[in-house]
């Protein structure tokens, strides 16, 4: 039996060398498409306490509507943040809704 050795040409070599290349390059990519974001560190009390306050601008302990468009996350959701439907949002209802 006699063995009969096959050699590339370059051509072939740089075209083996390429696929190759791009089937990593896809497979790299899906990977990284697949890993999870890093989760948001949640918002600790002290900082909502400030954002509270810094909202709070006439100082009466409560958000009104008006109030709480400086914080668009709350606007968005301020009738479900409301929960005792007194039209305004007090500091435990603001800490509450932060948290969600």
């Amino acid at each position: 039996m006699s063995r009969r050795f096959v050699r590339l040409t370059s051509f072939e070599a740089r075209s083996l060398l390429l696929i190759a290349g791009v089937t990593l390059g896809v497979a790299g990519s899906a990977y990284a498409q697949s890993t999870a974001a890093p989760a948001k560190p949640a918002a600790t009390d002290t900082e909502i306490t400030a954002a509270f306050t810094k909202a709070d601008k006439n100082a009466d302990g409560k958000l009104s509507k008006d109030e709480a468009t400086t914080l668009p996350a709350l606007a968005a959701k301020f009738d479900s943040a409301d929960t005792d439907k007194d039209g305004t949002i007090n500091a435990t209802e603001f800490s509450r809704a932060m948290k969600m």
